[in-house]
């Protein structure tokens, strides 16, 4: 199984990183992509995927880091596209619930972000909170593949990403009790653009939402979810999704 997206640069992972590797194996979590947030994020992520075979990393710079980075960054992140470890761009977006930068900075970043994944060809993971509308205004025409990563609207919504022709990742939060109208929308997701994720350190999935980081090991709880909503055997899910990663970061097995 493969986590599409993690943040293994935050401390609370990176300072325990054998042993969160070592669960994840334990747990058959194979492989995983860690994000990087801002250009610093980043060095270190490439640095981490350099040591570590079963790591690949997206670059790109976070909408609520965006106040804290200059737009020449974005150039800095065009030479990073080529290092063979990166599998994508972002996480890159908008994010109008915690507005840590205003939103005319955010839509440049994003703007220029999606103008270098044209430019390198390369896919690219959107972070979209309570901003669809924008986010899918400013993507038409778009012609790489993206995912909506840590997914948590609503059907409607979901039918719109989709209808665009992207992709949607979800995390634990398809786990909690009161989640339904979500895991309704795991339903509706087509079986071939559908990507398990943990958003680790963040968002630890039932029946372990007591512990407070996250970790790869646990994206099995949210694919086990997902097989239930398909009906299909947790196998089913792992092959499907780790072929979806394998397919829509370039990443094969082997």
């Amino acid at each position: 199984m493969i986590d599409s997206h993690c943040h293994l640069t935050d401390p609370r992972l990176l300072e325990p990183l054998d042993a969160v590797l070592a669960r994840a194996r334990a747990a058959g979590v194979e492989r995983m992509v860690t994000i990087g947030t801002d250009i610093g994020d980043a060095t270190t992520a490439i640095a981490l995927c350099e040591a570590n075979p079963n790591i690949r990393c997206a670059v790109g710079i976070h909408p609520n880091y965006c106040h804290e980075s200059e737009i020449g960054d974005v150039a800095v992140v065009r030479d990073f596209a080529v290092h063979p470890t990166v599998v994508a761009l972002g996480e890159m977006g908008l994010d109008y619930h915690h507005k840590f930068a205003p939103v005319y900075r955010q839509r440049r970043f994003f703007e220029a972000q999606l103008n270098l994944a044209s430019e390198t060809g390369r896919n690219v993971i959107i972070h979209c909170r309570e901003a669809i509308d924008d986010a899918l205004a400013m993507m038409r025409g778009f012609e790489r593949t993206a995912v909506f990563h840590c997914f948590t609207g609503t059907a409607e919504e979901a039918n719109r990403i989709l209808a665009a022709g992207f992709w949607i990742s979800y995390t634990g939060a398809i786990t909690f009790k009161r989640n339904d109208a979500l895991r309704e929308c795991v339903r509706l997701t087509p079986r071939d653009r559908l990507m398990v994720e943990t958003d680790a350190p963040y968002l630890s999935p039932e029946p372990f939402r007591a512990q407070k980081i996250n970790e790869p090991a646990l994206v099995v709880h949210t694919a086990a979810v997902v097989a239930n909503a398909w009906n299909v055997p947790l196998g089913e899910v792992d092959r499907v999704t780790t072929e979806n990663a394998e397919r829509f970061f370039g990443w094969p097995a082997g």
